[in-house]
């Protein structure tokens, strides 16, 4: 029963971070990468909005009993987006870059611009 409920929640997740990036692109971000992992982090959508480089995290919640989904996004969590961000930073020519969220609580989506900087 385990292996069910890890398919489901994986399931599930891919679903929010397709619906995450239909919202991203029709406001006018385009996709560059999707599922970007290094050991020690993963970013969930790598985006270009103009010049800036966007790495973007999806957060998923069905119900708000822990605090929704912009709580689960921890300083651990944070920084393991960071370390991954940085691995896909280098050798690339220099640019600008930031950190969005798309938290999906049930039904409602956010996007939330600029919502951590490297240094948090």
């Amino acid at each position: 029963m385990q292996g069910k409920t890890n398919d489901t929640t994986t399931t599930r997740g891919r679903e929010a971070e397709e619906r995450a990036a239909r919202h991203l692109e029709r406001c006018g971000q385009r996709i560059v990468e999707r599922n970007f992992r290094v050991r020690g982090g993963e970013i969930d959508l790598i985006c270009r909005d103009g010049k800036t480089l966007v790495f973007v995290e999806v957060r998923l919640r069905g119900r708000g009993d822990f605090g929704g989904a912009g709580a689960s996004i921890t300083t651990s969590k944070r920084q393991r987006i960071v370390l991954a961000a940085r691995h896909y930073l280098a050798g690339k020519a220099e640019c600008d870059c930031r950190f969005d969220c798309v938290l999906i609580d049930g039904d409602q989506l956010e996007w939330i611009r600029d919502a951590f900087a490297a240094d948090d």
